[in-house]
């Protein structure tokens, strides 16, 4: 849910005289690959002789009739919601509870053809449970709740997604920013878009700071002329022709610092549909691509299926004798409420069109067009400055400090050596922060294309020469022996 709504609620549900208070809102689905997640849409407030608050609280059933039709009229599936004003951290259900959430499920689906939701808030620490009730029998409960806001926060089902155990490397970690902090940010699920230059180093600083589960998404492979940006990547990398995400899954291992970790491989694109359900899985992900079709995806999926997008990159000028005149980069993140990649200027809508028929990367449409190549300058000195940008956009959305959360957009430029704070707001009739919470109901962007699979193919059936194979199967041999022989010690 939006930080917006989660605030509409917690106002409704906590009452100044301590009682407890119920709620109904409405939900849209958001379907990944192994995750549903129901993305609260719309509050709808009891009318007078429509809930009954006694201490405990209680529905009518015309207050669940009303909102299940309305809900069904939007395509949309219930929330029943009740709080615990002297409850802390994730609620179970009690009998009453569940028997009252069990009655209103057949009323509910027979409805809205949708499983019935149920949330609680513990007003102590202000933390949500929920569950769906797919059918009488019994709730199945939901792993987590997250409020998007400019401040990331999640309340975690510990039965679920257990508290990962703090370890001696990760020390002066915890000690600047705290156990309660470490147990949230280490359970994120955080996808890495791009293995170049900049998504390599965040994914290895995220598999260092502690988080257990980090997805990387790119299907390239490393190139020779990728060495003098991607650090770690090696010379037999690019003579192996091995795919970024498989040199990143290598660095990520080297570096973590969690007693269990792993990294997730999608040998995908972000703008086709296998990639866009795998994405749909994760709590945050970076933006690490150049292209505008797959930023646009990106952009449509923070606002539409509110997974927090932290995007940016660089931009290098030269001089017609080829000193360099300047560097800008830039930093951002995407959240209902803050501006979205065209309203920051970021990306033009017609050029998603034109990435999508290839035409930004022919030369004799770019000259005809009267355009400007794109740009491929880049150095590994400055890299690190952006991949930098975009961690300590992370840091602030999910450790607040200072007790605040993400920044305005920033733009650092290099030749005067300014940081500047966009005034970028979101405009009116933004299409994409019109769209929050719609879900599944999203304008498709992604679309089926084989070029990519035939990159990845070709890539899987290709046999390298001998020596570089065995070379290949040393190198994975003393990793796999140094991984069992020295494991990441846990605190003592």
């Amino acid at each position: 849910m939006t930080g917006e709504v989660e605030a509409t609620m917690r106002d409704h549900l906590l009452r100044d005289d301590g009682q407890e208070d119920v709620l109904i809102a409405t939900y849209a689905r958001s379907t990944g690959n192994e995750r549903t997640t129901a993305l609260i849409k719309s509050v709808i407030f009891p009318r007078e002789g429509e809930r009954h608050v006694h201490g405990n609280a209680s529905f009518t059933s015309g207050y669940v009739l009303r909102a299940s039709t309305q809900a069904r009229a939007l395509g949309h599936g219930v929330v029943l919601l009740h709080s615990h004003p002297r409850g802390r951290g994730w609620q179970q259900l009690s009998n009453m509870d569940k028997e009252t959430e069990s009655e209103y499920e057949r009323v509910a689906r027979g409805i809205t053809k949708m499983p019935l939701l149920g949330m609680t808030l513990g007003g102590r620490d202000i933390s949500w449970s929920a569950r769906f009730w797919f059918d009488r029998s019994g709730p199945t409960w939901a792993e987590s709740v997250r409020s998007v806001s400019p401040k990331l926060a999640v309340t975690w089902n510990d039965e679920l997604r257990r508290i990962p155990r703090v370890t001696r490397s990760q020390q002066r970690t915890v000690s600047s920013w705290g156990e309660r902090t470490q147990a949230s940010i280490s359970r994120l699920r955080v996808l890495v878009v791009g293995s170049g230059s900049v998504g390599l180093d965040v994914a290895q600083r995220l598999a260092a700071t502690g988080l257990a589960t980090v997805g990387v998404m790119d299907y390239d492979a490393v190139e020779t002329v990728n060495l003098d940006r991607m650090i770690g990547a090696t010379r037999l990398d690019a003579a192996l022709g091995r795919s970024k995400v498989k040199v990143a899954a290598r660095l990520m291992k080297s570096s973590a610092t969690a007693e269990s970790f792993q990294v997730r491989l999608h040998e995908l694109s972000i703008t086709d549909p296998v990639g866009l359900s795998a994405a749909l899985d994760y709590d945050v992900i970076f933006s690490c691509v150049d292209g505008p079709w797959p930023r646009a995806v990106l952009n449509a999926i923070a606002y539409a299926d509110l997974i927090p997008v932290i995007d940016g990159g660089i931009a290098l000028d030269t001089f017609p004798d080829g000193r360099m005149r300047n560097g800008i980069w830039r930093a951002h993140t995407l959240v209902p409420g803050s501006p979205c990649m065209v309203c920051l200027g970021q990306l033009v809508m017609g050029d998603i069109s034109l990435d999508k028929g290839g035409l930004l990367d022919d030369p004799e449409y770019i000259a005809g067009a009267h355009r400007d190549a794109p740009s491929r300058q880049n150095v590994a000195a400055l890299s690190a400055s952006v991949s930098g940008a975009l961690l300590a956009q992370f840091v602030s959305l999910t450790a607040h400090p200072g007790g605040r959360g993400i920044p305005a957009p920033l733009r650092y430029i290099l030749s005067t050596h300014s940081l500047e704070h966009s005034s970028a707001k979101s405009g009116l009739h933004c299409p994409y922060e019109n769209a929050t919470a719609s879900g599944d109901a999203r304008t498709p962007i992604a679309e089926h294309r084989e070029d990519w699979r035939t990159v990845v193919h070709e890539r899987a059936t290709k046999r390298s020469p001998f020596r570089l194979r065995a070379l290949a199967a040393a190198e994975d041999f003393l990793q796999h022996t140094a991984s069992r022989i020295i494991p990441v010690a846990p605190r003592g």
